[in-house]
């Protein structure tokens, strides 16, 4: 019987030889999830020897990850602005650039009601409800996988109460007006899909990757509906990609919505750009 140090070496040689960057952080996390123990004890035990199940569960994710499956899908959980969101591989990983659009939302007035367009794992919505408890939310999701995940998730983190979360396409079964309008919509253009990281281009759905030719697609889908989703004197924050900001901005002008901010991801990239109506609507 191996002793957990003498996995976590074998683990790290392996992930190593696959190509993994920043193999010794992936195995020892994959080893403290299959131990099941929380991280003092398991540092203070790793000279202990490891149960059968244990390093069976042990290899088989380190099988996993070395096929390059994220450790948030192996696992089943990526914590999101401080707190724990089951994953799949019918979702996307949620981001530490996605919290910029948190950040964003936060700094500004509490809406009633948030619309989450493109729900995914629901981590967006549903942390802005737990951070507002007091604000009810709507999120549409087209992926009946995607749905009942977000539903999970949203009773694990107790807001399942305050949010109707509703399958259909975009603003397809939308009702109703919204203080703020949240999304995190496709954006990669097609030709860009194979340079992706396998992690990313092997496991994570496409359908909430790539986004047409440019990568615009579904940015126009929502300028054009945000008119009768967005309250008077609402704000609508969606998160793009690396050198977006100036497409996106000019589709929603078309659409009569002013480009208000550009919030900028820890890297000082535009990250999430906040909308409103107009000018009159916030003297």
């Amino acid at each position: 019987m191996s002793s957990r140090a003498d996995l976590l070496a074998s683990g790290v040689a392996t992930l190593t030889a696959a190509g993994i960057e920043g193999a010794p952080r992936d195995a020892r996390l994959l080893l403290r999830w299959a131990s099941g123990l929380e991280a003092a004890a398991f540092s203070a035990r790793l000279s202990d020897s490891s149960p059968a199940d244990e390093t069976a569960r042990f290899a088989a994710a380190i099988a996993l990850r070395a096929a390059r499956r994220p450790v948030s899908q192996i696992v089943g959980g990526r914590e999101f602005w401080g707190r724990r969101f089951a994953v799949s591989a019918d979702v996307l990983d949620p981001r530490p650039e996605t919290e910029t659009l948190i950040a964003a939302a936060l700094d500004g007035p509490r809406p009633e009601a948030v619309l989450d367009l493109g729900l995914g794992s629901g981590c967006i919505l549903l942390t802005l409800l737990a951070e507002w408890p007091e604000t009810i939310g709507m999120g549409v999701e087209r992926s009946p996988a995607a749905l009942a995940l977000a539903r999970a998730n949203a009773e694990a983190h107790g807001v399942a109460d305050r949010a109707q979360l509703l399958e259909g396409d975009w603003f397809a079964p939308v009702r109703g007006r919204f203080g703020l309008v949240v999304s995190n919509p496709p954006y990669i253009p097609e030709a860009e899909v194979e340079a992706l990281d396998p992690e990313v281009r092997d496991w994570e759905p496409m359908g909430a990757l790539a986004a047409g030719p440019d990568g615009l697609a579904d940015y126009r889908t929502l300028a054009a509906g945000l008119d009768r989703a967005l309250a008077p004197g609402g704000r609508a924050i969606l998160e793009i990609g690396a050198g977006q900001e100036n497409d996106v901005a000019a589709i929603f002008a078309e659409q009569g919505f002013r480009l208000h901010a550009a919030h900028p991801d820890l890297d000082g990239r535009p990250r999430a750009l906040e909308f409103r109506r107009s000018e009159a609507d916030f003297r």
